[in-house]
């Protein structure tokens, strides 16, 4: 505090001070604020003789004041910087910053965020929990399945966060989902990038359905699409494992819009071919895929080795599950010929 009244703070409480040396004519100094000031400078004359005897340990014979000021203040940031570094961490809120909503549903909010560990882009999915219900059963289903889910293309849980008030769900960020990226290109795509996506979207179905894993909610805003073109499954909120004992499962299952004719009449004794279902038209492939009868479609294991796919060449069956299709060079996105919001490479592979 100076003579004109500074703000005097003890931890507890501010109080304006009036000047300790006051005219014969005006009132004594307030005896709580000389409490105050005798506490700001014992405590100012504390840290000064932790710094001075920290100071005498670092001063070297060889060494001038400079010198050891410089080394000490190293040290003091060192120690600083491991402090915060101990206030974050997997599991911690505090890891993880919101930069932008990018969505929001009936149980969850979705934000785009940036991880302070690894400085990376993420993908928060805030859950509320009802204080008597829980967490959501989708919410338990997603984090049981994509614990054990690892491929490349399948959306990656990186952490999961649980606090009082949310269970939040860290996955990797991509650019976008399908639905915006036909948007983008004004529904005209290039029809090597339908393949390419066609395939990403089988090999991704193989790996689950060879586990078991039925996915139950395809559709374009459940597909996460980045800027290389890699395609990856996600939101498993309505996936299951199918189950040995359990030969009926629910027939709420798939967005109306997108679900199998089987199912959506009421069908509640299905496999692995719910997921095998697109509403499209055209060469054999698709006629494979459109079977009422959904023992008689096509499994994602077999559509991938169709002659549809030949173009892309011998060594795209050949890649581990972990790796992308798009580490091989013959792989690439062409330009789509409709608009386009982003960059991508215009000429690739001949189809």
């Amino acid at each position: 505090m100076n003579g004109s009244g500074t703000p005097v703070t003890t931890g507890a409480h501010l109080k304006i001070c009036q000047p300790l040396t006051t005219p014969a004519s005006k009132s004594p100094p307030d005896p709580e604020c000389q409490a105050s000031l005798r506490f700001f400078k014992s405590h100012s004359v504390d840290r000064m003789k932790k710094f001075k005897r920290r100071l005498s340990l670092t001063l070297r014979g060889s060494q001038t004041i400079d010198e050891s000021l410089s080394e000490l203040a190293e040290q003091m940031t060192i120690e600083e910087n491991s402090s915060k570094d101990n206030e974050i961490g997997f599991g911690k809120m505090e890891t993880y910053i919101k930069l932008e909503k990018l969505g929001e549903g009936t149980y969850a909010t979705v934000y785009k965020g940036r991880s302070k560990l690894t400085e990376n882009l993420v993908a928060l999915k805030e859950i509320r929990l009802e204080h008597e219900e829980g967490a959501p059963c989708t919410a338990i289903r997603e984090v049981s399945l994509l614990k054990d889910l690892k491929h490349a293309n399948i959306v990656t849980l990186h952490d999961i966060v649980h606090t009082d008030k949310s269970l939040t769900l860290v996955f990797e960020y991509l650019d976008k989902d399908l639905k915006q990226y036909m948007d983008d290109c004004g529904n005209i795509m290039s029809m090597h990038n339908v393949k390419l996506f066609l395939y990403q979207i089988l090999r991704g179905l193989a790996y689950c359905h060879r586990r078991k894993v039925l996915h139950r909610d395809l559709k374009p805003q459940n597909l996460l699409i980045n800027e290389k073109g890699e395609l990856k499954l996600a939101d498993f909120g309505l996936a299951r494992a199918k189950s040995v004992p359990t030969k009926t499962y629910s027939n709420e299952v798939v967005t109306l819009w997108y679900r199998p004719p089987d199912v959506l009449l009421g069908s509640s004794e299905y496999s692995t071919q719910i997921d095998m279902w697109l509403d499209s038209e055209g060469i054999e492939l698709i006629t494979k895929f459109l079977q009422y009868e959904s023992k008689k479609r096509v499994s994602a294991e077999e559509a991938m080795k169709h002659v549809y796919f030949r173009s892309l060449g011998p060594r795209i069956h050949a890649l581990p599950e972990s790796v992308s299709i798009f580490s091989l060079k013959e792989i690439q996105l062409q330009k789509d010929p409709g608009f386009r919001n982003s960059s991508y490479p215009e000429t690739v592979l001949d189809q």
